[in-house]
């Protein structure tokens, strides 16, 4: 039986997963650069974005989705407090989402979401702010919070 805070992460989890599955779609959208509606013809347009940073969009998608289910089954054996738990929980569904976020956005994003000014791989924009500071924010506060688990995991070995 799931507790309710391993139910909520594994329903945000799913809902990570669809959005990596519209991306999927988009992926092969731009793969196709068109849409197949009647067999052996493609009806074609183009979608923002370029083929790589779909496929980025859909798999990461796919791993920040993994990473929360594999977090909502790990963290009660691992004997958190119940608020600890609670907030590492909802910490690592914010870094799903946040990541989700950022693959979305630098589909948008001349710079691809990596900075807030402009890059290497070109201007910043509206995209690049939404996608890059709750991707960073959630970013750091993931990092400290695997150190924590790492932590928790290693005391008391036998």
């Amino acid at each position: 039986m799931f507790n309710p805070l391993q139910k909520t992460m594994v329903g945000h989890a799913a809902l990570v997963m669809v959005v990596a599955m519209c991306a999927g779609v988009g992926l092969m959208l731009s793969l196709l650069g068109g849409i197949e509606l009647v067999p052996g013809h493609i009806t074609e347009f183009a979608i923002p974005g370029n083929t790589p940073a779909w496929a980025r969009a859909h798999v990461g998608g796919i791993l920040n989705s993994l990473l929360v289910i594999a977090l909502a089954l790990v963290l009660p054996g691992l004997e958190f407090s119940g608020r600890a738990a609670a907030r590492l929980g909802w910490l690592f569904v914010g870094t799903g989402w946040a990541n989700t976020v950022f693959y979305w956005a630098a589909l948008f994003a001349p710079n691809r979401a990596l900075s807030l000014g402009p890059n290497r791989f070109g201007e910043s924009n509206l995209a690049a702010v939404i996608g890059f500071v709750p991707a960073l924010l959630f970013a750091v506060l993931a990092l400290a919070a695997m150190a924590v688990i790492a932590r928790k995991a290693f005391s008391g070995r036998g």
